[in-house]
């Protein structure tokens, strides 16, 4: 039997009993796990753990009865526009079902840093930039699974894809992706026998290979257009949805708002 704390955030919470609630969690270094929080409705905790708030939880563990109780919890950011915004509601649960799905991707500790460093900038952000915050976690996330496609190289010829210079001639260039072979070929490899699954602009391409090189800070400042972000998140949603092997309910009940 012990006490302990640790920096969580709050997925999910449902009803366990008359008073009581099981509480979906996840931190750093226990990953994903289940917690009991007992009270009923003058529970000052009830208010506090609450889904998407973060901070210090504190918890009581009995290890011969293999169950945790939840002591009391220091929210340091309550994520308060999630509940003003439907989008970013969803997208809070698209990412944490993600989370679950994959089970961390087997680094709790740097799926910790992508999701909350998402979270945290959708807290901040616009709905418009929050649409593009969604597309760097998801790419961020698919690097960590390690299923991210090559966006430097062509994966026939090997070439660099960013070789050419950004001229107005190369805005009309598309690049193929294959599903199969999970990687993009270049115009002068595309033929017509190979199949593409998804194609991108030079523009959307070249944001994602700085989505993958370059620091967050960096990224938030290029300027995309519409057309650019729309391919992107159709091959980032298509990715990441093959690499949990599922349907995802978050997807599916947000048609039409992610």
């Amino acid at each position: 039997m012990r006490n302990f704390s640790t920096s969580a955030l709050i997925l999910s919470v449902a009803m366990s009993g008359e008073n009581n609630r099981r509480v979906t969690v996840f931190s750093p270094e226990e990953g994903i796990f289940f917690a009991t929080l007992y009270g009923g409705p003058k529970s000052k905790l009830r208010s506090l753990v609450s889904p998407m708030n973060s901070g210090i939880l504190y918890l009581y563990r009995d290890e011969v009865k293999n169950q945790t109780k939840i002591t009391d919890f220091d929210v340091k950011n309550y994520h308060l526009s999630f509940r003003e915004n439907l989008f970013k509601t969803y997208a809070a649960s698209f990412a944490t079902e993600i989370l679950i799905k994959t089970k961390c991707a087997g680094s709790p500790a740097e799926s910790w840093k992508i999701l909350n460093g998402f979270l945290d900038g959708i807290e901040l952000s616009g709905e418009e930039e929050s649409r593009l915050g969604l597309v760097r976690f998801l790419w961020r996330y698919l690097s960590l699974l390690g299923v991210k496609p090559d966006t430097a190289n062509c994966l026939s010829c090997g070439s660099s894809l960013h070789a050419g210079k950004f001229t107005d001639d190369a805005l009309s260039w598309r690049y193929s992706f294959s599903r199969l072979e999970n990687g993009f070929v270049c115009p002068d490899c595309a033929s017509g026998d190979r199949k593409a699954d998804f194609t991108l602009s030079k523009a959307a391409l070249t944001y994602l290979e700085a989505v993958t090189s370059l620091s967050p800070k960096a990224v938030r400042e290029i300027v995309i257009s519409q057309s650019a972000f729309l391919e992107m998140k159709a091959l980032s949603y298509s990715l990441i949805e093959q690499a949990c092997g599922t349907k995802l309910k978050s997807l599916e009940s947000g048609v039409g708002i992610l």
